[in-house]
């Protein structure tokens, strides 16, 4: 029984290949004049059959170079590869298309799309963000390039999309340091510093005042767990991020819990303080060793008669 479900596969899987060989698309393939394949890529292209399009349009392009229908051939030959998703293929496609014709009537649409598909290639906020600023960049050069084009709008609302997706991926990699910190110095130190250049890349940003408590309460952690020597410096910068965070929110929600931490970190300053006023006054008292006279041995005193 299994020998015969196979061997019914194996005919099926024939009578497809012999059906697709026998298609006029393939007949078409085989023995079609170029002008042929060129008028049925273009049929194929406006009734939606973007992958047969693209396959002719494919062989085509190296044929009909310095020809009238180049250019149609290779704008055509992008659009095929974007509207199949393939949008890492279309927009290297269009960047070609618009340095290769730069003065083309499509040039305009071309740089346009290359910047499009690269949005929409765009990787996800929790990923790397390389293809995110890649596509920034490309959408800001279009703008420069025709800063009145009527697809200006559409690429700053492009930008400002990407940019809060950049604004999301900083922001939870700054909320991962502190919630992986546990007393950890070097994670709260990254918590520290992630907060910091977020706060300078998105100045404006809804998560600033949730990350500025944070740092507040991340650097608190991490003065209380350095070494003596590091602590006042680190209990110091505790007083400024809280008195930076008070100044811009005095009204959040965080307020009570971060004046707890500053009021900690106050009274450890006062201890640092005043531990450094004793150690100071134990030396005055004591007199520095380098400055008493030293004891005078026989020999030098023998000496200094002669």
């Amino acid at each position: 029984m299994r020998k015969n479900t196979t061997a019914g596969y194996f005919l099926l899987i024939i009578a497809v290949l012999f059906i697709t060989s026998c298609s006029p698309f393939a007949k078409l393939q085989k023995s079609g004049t170029d002008q042929e394949k060129y008028e049925a890529a273009v049929n194929y292209y406006k009734k939606g059959e973007f992958y047969k399009a693209g396959l002719l349009f494919e062989e085509l392009i190296p044929i009909l170079k310095g020809s009238t229908e180049s250019e149609m051939a290779q704008f055509y030959y992008a659009y095929t590869q974007y509207h199949q998703g393939l949008y890492n293929m279309s927009q290297y496609l269009f960047k070609k298309f618009y340095d290769t014709y730069a003065r083309s009537e499509y040039a305009h649409e071309a740089l346009y799309m290359h910047a499009f598909s690269l949005y929409k290639d765009s990787a996800p906020h929790n990923l790397d963000q390389t293809s995110t600023l890649t596509a920034i960049s490309a959408m800001q050069d279009f703008i420069n390039t025709y800063p009145e084009s009527p697809f200006r709008n559409e690429c700053t609302r492009f930008i400002m999309e990407l940019r809060n997706k950049l604004e999301l991926k900083a922001y939870e990699k700054a909320k991962l340091y502190y919630k992986i910190s546990d007393f950890n110095l070097a994670s709260l130190k990254s918590a520290v510093i992630s907060i910091g250049n977020f706060q300078k890349d998105f100045p404006d940003s809804n998560f600033n005042e949730e990350l500025s408590y944070l740092r507040v309460d991340a650097q608190y952690n991490l003065a209380k767990s350095s070494f003596a020597s590091k602590q006042k410096e680190r209990y110091e910068d505790v007083v400024k991020y809280y008195q930076s965070f008070i100044d811009k929110y005095p009204q959040s929600q965080y307020v009570r819990t971060a004046e707890k931490l500053y009021g900690e970190s106050m009274q450890e300053l006062d201890r640092i303080a005043a531990a450094e006023k004793a150690k100071l006054q134990k030396k005055e008292k004591e007199g520095d060793p380098a400055t008493k006279p030293g004891r005078v041995t026989t020999s030098e005193a023998s000496s200094s008669i002669k």
